[in-house]
Formats: C-alpha cells, structure tokens, sequence
C-alpha cells in the first residue's frame, strides 16, 4: 500500500492527465518527467468596453477598430463593438407607481417600435473583418451608449479600438480620447477630483450575462474620503452606469484618487474627467501598484504638469520624480521627491517642467526597497480661455507589441521611453481605412530619454490609420500617442498610453499519459 503523500501525489496527477494537463511520475517510481518549456499562443478570444461617449449634443465621436497582421493560424473570426443594454425604466425612477403601467404600455410598445425601425438599433456600431486595416464608425448622437466588445480567432490577438470625441464647446469641450478598455476588477485612478470646479463621472460598463456589484473608494490628501453612496453599486447585465463623483461624498476636493472594485463580476472603468474652463478627457486607469513607474509622453509644449500619486499599502512611499527628456535624466528642480502617505492622496505642481521639449516622468524608490503606488499626471496646453487638458496614467512597457488606432494625416505624434538601457523598436503605420498602403520605420530610443517622433503616415493614405510599436532590443520602452485637433483657435489634445496588448499568453506544454491511472 502506498503512503498517503504518494497517494495525493497519484490522485493530482490522473486529474491532470485526464485533462490533459500534464505528465509527472511519483518520486521514486522511476525518472521524474522533465519539464518543457512554455510556448506562447495568440489569444482566441478577446474583451473590450467603451464608454458612453458624451451628452452633448455638440459632441462627434469616431469608433476605430483595429488589429495587428500577425502569425495567428486560427480560424478567421470576428471583431464587433456592439450597444450596451439601456437601463430599464424603472431602474432610473424606483418610484414609478404600479398604476401608470397600464397607462404607459401602449406608448412604451410604440416608443419600442419606433427604436426597432431605426436603422442598426439592434446590430454592431463597428464590424472588423480583417487584421492589417482599421474600420471606423461615426456618430453625433447624445444618447450615444456605451459599446460591448468581442474579438475571435484571427482578430483576437492584439485587437484595439479607440473612442474619440470632439465637443467644440461648452464647459465639457475639448477632445476625448479613450482606448477602450479590457474588464477587470480593481482599477485606480489618481487625478480626479469632486471639487466645485470639477464634473467627473466614473463609467462602469458590464460585458456579462450577470450582473456585477462594485464598489467605489475615495481617497484625498488627508485620507479616505466618506462615502456611502460608493458601496454596492449594481451595474446590470450588459449594461453600463456614470456617477458623477462629486455626488458620492460631501468632501470637496482637488485631488482624488478613485479605487474601483467588485464585489461580483467585471466591469471595464473609466473615469471621464471636466474642469470648468480647462477642458475635458478621459482618464483611464493606472498600472498596477509598482515600485517604479513611467508616465510617458509629457507634449514639448505643455504650459503645466501634475503629478497625483498614491499609495495602496499600510507603509508610507518615497519617491524620485526624474524627468526623461530628450537627451538625459534629470531631477526637477525642487521636486526631486515626493513624500507619499499611505492611502493618501500627494501630488505635486512640476509647472512647465519640460521647458520646450517632450520628456516623460519616471518614479522610482529614493532608498533600495520601496513601496508600491500608482500615479497620472495632469498636462494641460495651452493658456486662458484657449488651454485644453489631458491626462497620462502610469503604464507598463510596449513589451512584444502594442498598438493605438484613430491616427490621422496630422495631428500624431508618438513618444517612445526607454527608462533603462537604449532600445530599437519598430513602428508599423497601417493601412488607411479608406485606402493606403502600410509603411513600417525603425528607431532607435537612447537609454534614460523620450523620442519625440511624427509617425510616416501610410503611403497614398485615406481615412484613419492605426500605429503598431515592436521592441526589437533591448529595453523596456513605455509609448504613449498624443492626438491634437484644433477646433475654434484651440488646440485640443488627447494622450493615449500603449502597454503591451497581450496578445500572447503561455501555455505549458504537455502530455497526455494516461498510464498513471493504472494501480
């Protein structure tokens, strides 16, 4: 009789071999299996969520779906972004009472016929078919929803959309730029605020069949924020729900850091962010909390830049704040660190910390071990009535590749970091939606600074075109793309980060070896 380790041993192992998992021999029955190397497959399937775009009827906003040309083998497949589920009636007024329903049925069967008329009401905003070249999708509308997406086969592995607004006027105006987002459940976002000035709103957006619970935590420079009204938020099936985070506490404040989490399900999050008299963007969520972190891509013209950190943990952060610019590292001045309070909210005025040329920010712990946090900055262009803001979380490295679609024939501009040893990347300009032919151009980006480059467009472009960075050596490198379109004398301005687009996962290799189910 076996022991019992042997036994649990035995009993793991035909669970996996059933499953096919994986082959192993019990210590002492003979030679142990040697483990083989991991290989890494494109992804099948892949998740995206946009958020409502706007209320204004001022606003025009353009879809870009888009996926790399890769080695993927798998079957074709397809990428759709398609309508969220609108919120039932009597979700927005509980109080709806049961002897208006009768009433209201005629009508509400007239209002559902008239939405079923409407052309593609119930179909896909945006349709990709093939890797290699973006398809776009327009719309002016102010009930716009937020749009669920899914990619398979061919078009999973790296696929990006892109969701750009342009309000030319009004307190919210500017242009908003957001790549949209995969579902998870913990995101934060540093760089929000609930002041009198302020009008953000926290999008969560449900991609599932079930519904989710979240809940949103606040957090200022003297601590957590009180809020009751953040706990238990029910965003139901495929549908999405906006609060304005001014509403959720009575604590008026600059800087706030926003922790979303859920109790149940997924969501995708997004925090829409509107200054009165400065402009409007969409901050998107920081990387995960690390020791070190770049915020890359900070405009050679940017007239101020704030930094919004925090840190999660129960131990305290310090930091060094180095700008990389375009040819060296170097500390601002007088900023040279940043004292970090546990689950408090710090941040920091750098000014016009570039003075001219582009440059990125990188935090990093001022003695050996430190402590993890999470950052964005605030850029803002411009001066008076014709500045325009934009925001830049912390973001992983382009890694294998990473892409960004909505660029036009002006107005893109790509920054490239290389925060460690000098590093060669290649950038893929694609196929225009409309027509063109991709061209690719490599660059080389010196350790320790940002590259500012104009990407070649496609030759003989049409339409928009989407941007593909591959590291090629050395590394890492952080990119972001700054998207401008002047409207009304302004110069507005969008910043969109490019981690990795995990198109890749590890896969074990294994082997079936159904003998380990004989006693």
């Amino acid at each position: 009789m076996k022991s019992t380790p042997l036994s649990l041993i035995a009993g793991a192992v035909a669970l996996a071999a059933v499953t096919g998992f994986a082959a192993l021999t019990a210590p002492g029955e003979g030679e142990a299996t040697e483990a083989k190397a991991a290989a890494r497959l494109p992804v099948e399937r892949s998740s995206l969520l946009c958020p409502a775009p706007s209320s204004s009827d001022l606003a025009d906003t353009t879809y870009t779906s888009f996926t790399p040309e890769g080695e993927s083998d798998g079957e074709a497949g397809t990428a759709e972004l398609n309508p969220s589920v609108p919120l039932p009636a009597d979700d927005e007024d509980p109080a709806a009472g049961k002897d208006e329903e009768k009433g209201e049925e005629k009508d509400e069967k007239d209002e559902k016929d008239e939405k079923d008329e409407k052309p593609g009401a119930d179909k896909p905003v945006v349709t990709l078919k093939d890797a290699g070249k973006p398809v776009t999708a327009d719309t002016s509308e102010s009930d716009a929803p937020a749009l669920i997406g899914t990619a398979t086969g061919r078009l999973a592995p790296g696929w990006t959309a892109q969701q750009t607004t342009t309000t030319a006027a009004g307190e919210a105006r500017g242009l908003l730029g957001v790549s949209c987002t995969a579902p998870d459940t913990d995101f934060w976002f540093p760089g929000a605020g609930t002041a009198a000035t302020r009008q953000d709103y926290v999008h969560l957006t449900n991609p599932d069949d079930t519904a989710a619970v979240a809940d949103i935590e606040l957090f200022g420079p003297e601590g957590a924020l009180e809020s009751d009204a953040g706990e238990g938020i029910t965003v139901p099936p495929r549908s999405s729900v906006a609060l304005l985070i001014p509403t959720l506490t009575s604590e008026a404040v600059d800087d706030v850091t926003v922790h979303v989490t859920t109790r149940t399900g997924r969501v995708g999050a997004v925090v829409r962010v509107a200054e009165n008299d400065a402009g409007s963007d969409w901050l998107t969520a920081s990387t995960d909390p690390a020791e070190t972190l770049v915020l890359p891509g900070i405009p050679a013209d940017a007239t101020s830049v704030h930094l919004v950190a925090f840190a999660p943990g129960e131990d305290d952060a310090d930091v060094k704040v180095q700008l990389m610019g375009k040819n060296t590292t170097f500390a601002p001045v007088g900023n040279d660190t940043l004292h970090i309070k546990s689950r408090m909210t710090a941040s920091v005025d750098l000014k016009d910390v570039t003075r001219g040329e582009p440059g990125s920010i990188r935090l990093s712990p001022v003695d050996g071990d430190g402590t993890p946090v999470v950052a964005a900055l605030r850029v803002v262009r411009g001066k008076g009535a014709k500045q325009e803001i934009a925001y830049i979380p912390a973001t992983g490295p382009v890694g294998d590749r990473a892409s960004v679609a909505d660029n036009r024939a002006k107005g893109s501009v790509l920054s490239l970091t290389a925060p460690g040893g000098t590093a060669k990347v290649e950038v893929t300009a694609s196929a225009g939606s409309e027509g063109g032919e991709k061209t690719v151009k490599t660059y080389t980006v010196k350790g320790g600074t940002t590259l500012e480059v104009t990407p070649e467009v496609p030759s003989g472009l049409k339409g928009g075109y989407a941007l593909t960075v591959r590291t090629q050596s050395g590394g890492p490198v952080h990119a972001s793309r700054t998207l401008t379109v002047t409207e009304g004398g302004i110069q507005m301005f969008t910043v969109q980060t490019l981690p990795d687009d995990g198109g890749t996962v590890e896969v074990p290799a294994v082997e079936q070896d159904l003998s380990v189910l004989d006693d």
